[in-house]
């Protein structure tokens, strides 16, 4: 089975194929410009070229639904859902977090702690099993203070995503590494996307939206 996977939620634009659980091909790029809407298509077009194959052999598009970028998320929304209408093929959506976590599964950490900064000293964030990757505790939106994550003081847990700045310049936690240069990737979209495609947990194109977590606030323009 041929699956597209975008990945739109942060500074990464990035687009990957599978064939079935093996990646074929990845094209992605970090950008402090948020390149998502003018790049996502020709990453698309590189990366069936790369897999040696054109869009009709799609047979699956799955997106990292966030949280993130706002703007992002909507961009790859829209896309995921004119390649599933064009093609007739199902949508499956995976929380873009859980993506971030994949590289440092098996490494000795008790937690893994996604990070993606949003304003300020807040964060979107989720814990989860360093061994099995099983979800702690659920996505949320968190202001970070000096008392964030006390609990987990005495244990070995890495931070990980673009919010671990923030993190490392005010947490008090000694046992704790942080990794602030991980973004979404669609390459780590694979493992549960195969899961939610064997379970059948497809999404209603029509009415399917990002996982934005908070509401959008735009800046109103001056009278």
């Amino acid at each position: 089975m041929k699956i597209l996977y975008l990945e739109t939620s942060s500074k990464n634009c990035s687009v990957a194929i599978s064939d079935n659980e093996k990646l074929l091909c990845l094209s992605e790029e970090v950008s402090d410009n948020y390149k998502q809407s003018e790049s996502l298509h020709t990453f698309v077009e590189w990366a069936l070229e790369g897999a040696g194959i054109s869009i009709k052999d799609i047979e699956a598009v799955s997106l990292g639904k966030g949280p993130g970028s706002y703007t992002g998320l909507r961009i790859g929304a829209a896309s995921a859902k004119g390649f599933c209408y064009g093609l007739k093929i199902p949508l499956v959506a995976v929380n873009s977090l859980e993506t971030m976590i994949e590289p440092f599964l098996k490494q000795n950490y008790d937690f893994i702690i996604s990070l993606v900064d949003a304003r300020r000293m807040e964060v979107y964030t989720a814990v989860y099993d360093g061994e099995t990757g099983k979800e702690i505790s659920a996505t949320e939106a968190k202001i970070l203070d000096e008392n964030s994550f006390e609990e987990l003081k005495d244990k070995k847990i890495i931070f990980v995503g673009d919010g671990a700045k923030k993190a490392k310049e005010i947490l008090q936690l000694p046992n704790a590494e942080f990794n602030e240069e991980v973004y979404p990737s669609a390459q780590y979209l694979i493992k549960k996307t195969i899961e939610k495609i064997r379970n059948k947990e497809f999404e209603d194109i029509a009415y399917f939206e990002p996982f934005y977590l908070k509401d959008f606030h735009g800046v109103k323009r001056k009278k």
